[in-house]
């Protein structure tokens, strides 16, 4: 069972994507998502998905490696879908397909949960595209400059930066580690797919317990390398390489801005 996800990794490239500035990059990332949940109509679904194909054709990110981000997601697809579904309640009598005593499955019903999931869909898609054209410390210094005016009331900006750039960097790996567990437990002749529901969480012991001591080690590893080299977050560090806007980054920001007043037009 290959697990391998496109989240947290970054896809090397020459693209206009890879290119632009660290923070449009997360501007346009979060506007899309805001924006996104705004969309009601048949045609805004189409619009927002258009833009999506679009971003991925820039990148020049192959769809094969992006649409692997989703495998991490289909059980909460699932779960949002089924909730939907079940709980829902009709809009009237006309609406009401199935009435199984406790729940009630209705049109309005099916059509939220293909709302949802398709939401879902697209907002990992596009999540993961910021991963895969934006390198850790870009992202890091990207999510600092957002952080930096709450640092005047003691905020601790580049904490959180370095924080959530590190988590974000240790999903692949963690994920191919988990990878690596599930092989050499059916190597065992572990089983994970066939008994009760209370059997496959059992089962899920041998995994978690070595995976969260894989993560303790990896996290008391890399604090000790930032010890060595005399990391601190307390002192004004310079950039290697500054961030600096450009042409083809305001043409992005006017682009995103275009966007959502398009997709709030048609919503």
């Amino acid at each position: 069972m290959n697990i391998r996800t496109a989240i947290g990794q970054y896809y090397p490239a020459k693209s206009i994507a890879h290119e632009l500035d660290s923070r449009v990059k997360l501007v346009m990332t979060i506007t899309y998502v805001v924006v996104a949940f705004f969309v009601e109509s048949a045609g805004g679904y189409c619009f927002v998905t258009g833009a999506l194909f679009v971003a991925v054709y820039l990148s020049k990110v192959p769809l094969k490696f992006i649409l692997r981000g989703l495998r991490a997601v289909w059980a909460l697809l699932i779960f949002t879908a089924v909730l939907n579904v079940f709980f829902t309640p009709p809009i009237d009598s006309a609406d009401l397909l199935l009435n199984l005593g406790f729940a009630q499955i209705s049109e309005s019903g099916l059509i939220m949960a293909a709302k949802m999931a398709v939401r879902l869909m697209l907002l990992v898609t596009f999540s993961s595209m910021l991963t895969l054209t934006t390198t850790p410390l870009a992202l890091a210094d990207a999510i600092e400059f957002f952080l930096a005016p709450l640092a005047k009331i003691g905020f601790p900006a580049a904490e959180v930066a370095m924080m959530m750039t590190i988590a974000l960097r240790f999903i692949p790996t963690l994920i191919d580690e988990m990878d690596k567990i599930i092989k050499a437990q059916k190597a065992r002749g572990a089983d994970f797919e066939t008994g009760s529901l209370m059997r496959r969480v059992k089962a899920l012991v041998p995994i978690l317990v070595p995976l969260f001591i894989s993560a303790f080690r990896r996290a008391d590893d890399l604090a000790t390398a930032m010890e060595a080299r005399c990391y601190r977050t307390d002192v004004k560090r310079t950039k290697l390489r500054s961030l600096k806007m450009t042409r083809q980054d305001y043409m992005a920001i006017l682009m995103t801005a275009l966007f959502a007043v398009c997709v709030l037009a048609i919503r």
